[in-house]
């Protein structure tokens, strides 16, 4: 019986993963789900957040989505997001900057809408951080 399952994480740019795991961490709306193989069906939608996806051997992917869906199939687990960059790839001093443009609008509450868009640039921004640092964490205890 096969304790792996195949997983894919698509953006609407390219494809980041495709391969076979032995885990996947993902942020769900509702909070973190984990998968192993043989997991029940579930289509969740996604919040900005990192990604862990376990290979054989321990290894591990990370991988910052901005949100999108997931789709999880008892061999199979699927990960569309807008955007989606490896936790390697990200730009941390614009990621920084990004946070405080996004803290400042919020300060200044024009509209609703402005204000709205400032949260989910936030949110983001604050996801892509994390991914680093969790990065970084986990290069620090090898």
């Amino acid at each position: 019986m096969s304790m792996t399952m195949h997983v894919d994480i698509v953006s609407a740019e390219s494809s980041l993963f495709s391969g076979t795991a032995e885990m996947v961490f993902a942020p769900a709306i509702m909070g973190e789900v984990g998968v192993l193989p043989r997991h029940t069906p579930l289509l969740t939608q996604l919040k900005p957040g990192n990604v862990r996806v376990i290979l054989a051997g321990g290894q591990e992917e990370h991988i910052y989505v901005s949100g999108g869906m997931l789709e999880i199939q008892p061999h199979v687990v699927t990960i569309l997001s807008d955007t989606a960059i490896r936790a390697e790839d990200i730009d941390e001093e614009a990621a920084v900057a990004a946070k405080e443009r996004a803290e400042a609008a919020m300060r200044e509450q024009r509209d609703e809408i402005d204000y709205a868009r400032a949260e989910t640039e936030l949110a983001e921004a604050i996801a892509q951080l994390k991914a680093v640092q969790d990065l970084r964490k986990k290069m620090k205890n090898r």
